[in-house]
């Protein structure tokens, strides 16, 4: 994929801007502060429709303006159109894809087929189960026909059989009220549970290799332990041959019933659902004196940083296999907080395996360090960018 040009209204502090891109990328350079992060911001959210920092689309919005629209021609011979844009004042997103308007979000997502670098990439390490699964979410969302249907629904289950927990602890509901939801919660819950499980089977040893190359030798895993097939303290006080395999439907199916049934009482006292992927973990472990060991409680700083590059470069083979083509890299300053060693071998995958456009931001020049291409260099400042 290759991001041809880009118009920008009124996204952060970006102002009124088109920018024409080279096919093989450019190098953003500016001080801090000056709005780098925010054109990669606004670049990525033409893949996703979301802010990759985790802001509201009304923040996205420039100040003392109501509006944000984005517009990006995409492609190498034939080119699509992507243009989003989000009105504060009516709280409404509007999506298109070459002028179409009638096409669902999830149609939309994937468009341009970029990966994001970020510095704070270590949150997926450091952070709470919550944020590898929106890693998880997002990378299937883009890259696996039906996921982003299966989730949506599996929240829309999971928020009715929620709501009728709350109004039984309040006295207005009844057990049987609950139970109505949990057919289709276990439908839907099964399959968004077999997905994530395919995906990581199919990626987990591509993880490894990049965390083993970017670490010059670390070893590691990545492990999806969905909460269906039973929480760790489960798992230690049962048979094995009593736990699903979490790519068997069916058999996850008659397991998150059963986890439903055992939960039902809990879930009344608490007025909220207890099991499913609503709490499913991925879990990340470096080999450490002989033992595996969770990398988010016992990983340094610099194998925790290892382990968030090793995810991202697992997604952009993702899109690569998915899609037959090289995604866009989106590179924001990403490996400054790595020692040199670690930072060289990045750039050597990064040139080596994907061979793509890439967007690179940096405080200075002598920070771009990608050596087996040349960059274009553009000037940032105040968020008005000089090409």
């Amino acid at each position: 994929m290759v991001l041809r040009a880009l118009e920008l209204r009124h996204f952060r502090n970006l102002g009124i801007q088109e920018l024409h891109f080279p096919p093989e990328g450019v190098a953003v350079v500016g001080d801090n502060a000056q709005g780098k992060t925010n054109l990669l911001e606004a670049i990525y959210y033409l893949e996703s429709f979301r802010s990759f920092r985790g802001a509201a689309d009304a923040e996205l919005t420039a100040f003392n303006q109501d509006v944000f629209h984005l517009r990006g021609e995409v492609g190498g011979g034939s080119v699509t159109t992507v243009a989003a844009g989000y009105d504060r004042r009516r709280k409404s997103k509007k999506v298109t894809v070459d002028g179409n308007d009638s096409l669902k979000l999830a149609a939309a997502l994937g468009s341009l087929g970029a990966v994001v670098f970020s510095p704070a990439d270590v949150q997926l390490v450091n952070g709470g189960p919550g944020a590898r699964r929106r890693f998880l979410d997002i990378v299937l969302s883009i890259n696996l026909p039906g996921y982003v249907a299966a989730l949506q629904d599996y929240r829309r289950w999971l928020a009715q059989r929620n709501s009728a927990l709350r109004a039984r602890a309040g006295g207005a509901g009844s057990a049987q009220s609950v139970r109505a939801w949990e057919g289709g919660l276990v439908e839907t819950g099964a399959t968004v549970t077999c997905m994530r499980a395919s995906w990581v089977s199919a990626w987990s040893e591509t993880y490894s290799e990049y965390h083993e190359a970017v670490s010059d030798g670390d070893s590691a895993t990545l492990v999806y332990r969905p909460n269906l097939v039973g929480a760790a303290a489960d798992e230690a006080r049962s048979d094995a041959g009593s736990r699903p395999d979490p790519h068997d439907e069916e058999g996850v199916r008659e397991h998150f019933r059963r986890r439903l049934d055992a939960a039902r009482e809990n879930d009344f006292r608490k007025g909220v659902t207890s099991v499913g992927p609503h709490r499913d973990e991925l879990l990340l472990t470096v080999a450490t004196r002989g033992r595996s060991l969770p990398l988010r409680t016992f990983g340094s700083g610099g194998q925790r940083r290892t382990a968030a590059l090793a995810l991202r470069l697992t997604e952009a083979a993702t899109i690569r296999r998915q899609r037959g083509t090289d995604p866009v890299l989106l590179v924001d300053d990403a490996f400054a907080e790595l020692d040199r060693g670690r930072s060289e071998r990045v750039m050597a995958l990064l040139e080596s395996d994907l061979s793509g456009q890439v967007i690179v931001t940096a405080p200075k020049e002598s920070d771009v360090k990608f050596t087996g291409r040349t960059l274009e260099r553009w000037r940032l400042h105040g968020g008005v960018i000089e090409a």
